[in-house]
């Protein structure tokens, strides 16, 4: 294995690094929009008890889709840790 193989790993893996740890940051965007979400809900139904149905099944729709964005940057962390330093070393020989 020559001196430019070696370095292109190196590569390879460090980038796989750092845009798993970039694609794992994307869980803090859901969390604090959830909170907010929940907090707004809370507020909505101590203001008006009597729609708190309407709010609740609003609210969890709403905290499911957010939560789908962090659950992409997981699985793409994920991918990038397991899957992709195998396809690059396979493509680098």
């Amino acid at each position: 294995m020559g001196d430019f193989q070696l370095l292109a790993r190196g590569i390879a893996l460090a980038g796989c690094g750092i845009g798993a740890g970039c694609a794992l940051i994307a869980g803090i965007g859901p969390g604090i929009g959830e909170g907010n979400a929940v907090a707004k809900a809370l507020e909505a139904i101590g203001r008006q008890p009597e729609c708190k149905g309407d709010v609740t099944s609003t609210m969890l729709l709403g905290c499911a889709i957010a939560e789908t964005t962090g659950i992409y940057g997981f699985v793409t962390g994920l991918l990038l840790i397991f899957v992709a330093p195998g396809m690059f070393m396979r493509y680098l020989q």
